[in-house]
């Protein structure tokens, strides 16, 4: 081919380089759109909870305190959450892992998988409240269990349940086809690949969508009303008695008409803050602790 028959690059015409401008603008203008109220919601909460984040709000509950009393704190609360949360977890993970995993492996285009595709996106709308009344109706009502930390955490992991899959589904779909071809060809069976291949390649994607699902959950209270109940007391056995909740603890602090059960409760909004920003950062370290390394 000769010059004359090369086709010559053009320089970008200024109309574009315009409109390229203009769309960078809205980019910029949604984004600061965005961060405003996340910065302003989080310096409320910091600037409001700080009043009560002493030694005391982490090493006492409210039994004994008035509802005008200074004094008392959220420990009750924060251990209610953090075994509820984590009994969720511990039912919730693992089934939506293993959905996630037949989804991409197993089932394909199956019509159970299909079915299973289409109970998992009606899961993912469902309002806390519903899950909750579905707990009190069957753990509760029907089987005569009692108002327990359990109870509440088999309603936050059937909210967390959704979350999981679809995250996990998406990470699998994104392994490499090679990876597991590769794997085959040397006669590793099915179970193992996907075992040793294709969840340790997708192990990041699938702890920040785990994480996601327990930062969601972690803020719930409408099902806990319906399923713990409230209490001042410490109670450390999620299986029997009323149990607190940090949500339940802001939700019954924050309807109190005076001062230090307001402080109490933004108090208790920056610790709910807290936790889980820790939780993500361990998540994190772990993932990156975890990253296949390509050589």
């Amino acid at each position: 081919m000769s010059t004359l028959d090369q086709p010559t690059l053009r320089g970008v015409s200024a109309g574009r380089k315009a409109k390229d401008r203009i769309v960078q603008i809205f980019v910029y203008v949604a984004f600061l759109l965005a961060v405003i109220p996340l910065l302003s919601v989080l310096w409320t909460v910091v600037s409001k909870g700080i009043k009560r984040f002493d030694p005391e709000f982490f090493t006492h509950s409210l039994n004994g305190i008035g509802a005008n009393d200074v004094g008392g704190g959220a420990y009750h609360a924060i251990i209610g959450t953090v075994e509820q949360v984590l009994l969720a977890s511990i039912i919730a993970i693992p089934i939506g892992v293993l959905t996630a995993v037949y989804l991409v492996e197993y089932g394909r285009d199956s019509r159970l998988a299909k079915l299973v595709s289409f109970f998992v996106d009606v899961m993912t709308g469902l309002p806390s409240i519903v899950a909750g009344l579905f707990i009190l109706a069957f753990w509760l009502l029907l089987l005569g269990f009692s108002f327990s930390g359990f109870a509440g955490a088999l309603a936050l992991s059937i909210l967390m349940m959704p979350t999981v899959v679809r995250a996990a589904e998406e990470m699998l779909k994104l392994v490499p086809n090679d990876l597991r071809e590769a794997s085959y060809a040397l006669g590793v069976p099915r179970w193992r690949t996907i075992c040793f291949v294709v969840l340790p390649t997708a192990f990041t994607g699938i702890i920040t969508g785990i994480m996601l699902a327990i930062a969601r959950v972690m803020g719930e209270t409408a099902p806990l009303l319906l399923t713990v109940f409230v209490t001042s007391a410490i109670n450390n056995n999620p299986f029997q008695g009323p149990q607190m909740a940090l949500p339940l603890f802001i939700f019954d602090q924050a309807g109190r008409p005076n001062d230090a059960a307001i402080n109490r409760a933004w108090a208790a909004a920056l610790t709910l803050i807290v936790i889980i920003m820790l939780l993500n950062l361990v998540a994190r370290i772990v993932a990156r602790l975890r990253k296949p390394v390509s050589r």
